[in-house]
């Protein structure tokens, strides 16, 4: 093996600068796809943070009944017969009983916290301008537990907003289009009931939806102004392990007899999307590698035509065609290693840099730097994508020159 690995050595020598370039294409494309993957990566478990923060890991919301269906048939004789056409839902809306629901739905066990929420339409009223908003009414310290409203508010204070009853939190955005601040009053309306209030607190999810029309009360509050004195609008639940959410939401909807929306189905569309922008990025990353590989293959190919005096003599000095195989495969073997050694350096430092780049993005999350997910998996795919590119580029040089026969190179070579 170590005299396999010397030839090795001496035949991927005599092409530096092919090899040195095929070594960069792997470099380069291994490192690429670790920054790639790290930015898709951490741009979409940002955003499933920010979900998560805002809205909880599910909602409790709508009471359904199981009807079945049945249609009535004429017969022959005047008789009729009822064919049944299958179970349907009929909903009805809200959480009629939020305190039965709630404490049937703390009894599942990744269950960790969970907080009524009366949602409605409401006119916010500013002295400067009207607009259409939706009102949120809540009990402050079960909310806290199932978002990061604590950590949301960037002006005021949630003490004060607890401790006042006609204290209000309103969004960013909609506090900067209205020219509200800290102290200012509002006036709440629907449908002739109004309520005078004074902001509290802004909050910043980072959701321009949510930012741009919530405004959020106390629970008794919210009752008063949209007339409703039971029941919810839904209940908001955190878990404490949120990917099993889908898997568990069957089960909470048969026993709590409403329909139980996961925080995966509720963000389907942007979920589906950073998936699908993580698969072009590494698919269109990995062609650098491929044409990398491509480099590899043609050098191999151009060392097997021009070495073939050398392998007739090493196959004459008893070399058989395996040992003959593992010295072009082991020249491909040694460029990998090294290409996915200094590509995992490369990646590893690129993926820092990047991670402290400015960046302002206000919309579907907040963040004011590019934002990365380190994880050892993306170092793992990108080696594997470089190994099967790598392998089959060498293989295939290898099987060709392991096939020569010495005494037709030998019988060329003197005619």
């Amino acid at each position: 093996m170590e005299t396999t690995l010397h030839i090795a050595t001496r035949f991927l020598f005599a092409k530096k600068r092919a090899m040195l370039m095929s070594l960069s294409g792997i470099v380069f494309g291994v490192g690429l796809f670790i920054i790639t993957q790290a930015q898709t990566a951490g741009f979409e478990n940002f955003f499933t943070r920010t979900a998560l923060a805002t809205d909880g890991s599910l909602h409790v919301e709508d009471r359904y009944q199981d009807t079945v269906a049945s249609m009535t048939i004429a017969e022959s004789g005047g008789a009729t017969d009822t064919v049944s056409l299958g179970k349907e839902r009929k909903y009805i809306e809200g959480v009629e009983f939020p305190e039965l629901v709630a404490n049937a739905l703390e009894q599942f066990e990744n269950v960790a916290a969970v907080a009524p929420v009366l949602r409605g339409s409401i006119e916010l009223d500013s002295n400067f301008r009207k607009q259409s908003t939706q009102l949120f009414g809540i009990n402050i310290d079960d909310f806290i537990a199932v978002s990061d409203l604590g950590r949301q508010i960037i002006f005021g204070s949630l003490d004060n907003f607890r401790t006042d009853q006609k204290g209000v939190l309103i969004g960013a955005w909609l506090a900067t289009r209205a020219n509200l601040a800290v102290g200012d009053p509002v006036v709440l309306s629907q449908a002739g009931r109004s309520g005078r209030y004074r902001v509290e607190g802004i909050f910043e999810t980072g959701v321009e939806q949510v930012d741009r029309e919530r405004v959020i009360v106390h629970l008794p509050e919210a009752r008063a102004i949209l007339d409703k004195p039971f029941g919810v609008s839904y209940l908001q639940a955190s878990l404490r392990d949120n990917n099993r959410a889908t898997a568990e939401t069957p089960h909470m909807e048969e026993v709590l007899g409403h329909s139980v929306v996961p925080w995966q189905e509720r963000e389907k569309i942007w979920l589906d999307t950073f998936r699908a922008l993580r698969a072009s990025s590494a698919i269109t990353v990995s062609t650098i590698i491929l044409i990398s590989g491509l480099g590899m293959f043609n050098t191999l190919a151009m060392i097997v035509l021009e070495k073939t005096k050398e392998i007739a003599i090493l196959r004459s000095m008893g070399y058989t065609r395996r040992d003959i195989a593992q010295v072009f495969l082991l020249q491909g073997m040694m460029v990998l290693g090294a290409g996915c050694v200094l590509g995992c350096a490369v990646g590893a430092a690129g993926t820092w840099l990047v991670g402290n780049i400015p960046l302002r993005i206000r919309g579907i999350f907040s963040t004011d730097h590019f934002v990365v997910y380190w994880s050892p998996w993306h170092y793992v795919w990108a080696v594997v994508a470089a190994a099967v590119v790598v392998f089959v580029a060498s293989w295939i040089p290898a099987r060709r020159a392991a096939r020569l026969e010495p005494g037709e190179i030998i019988r060329g070579a003197s005619s």
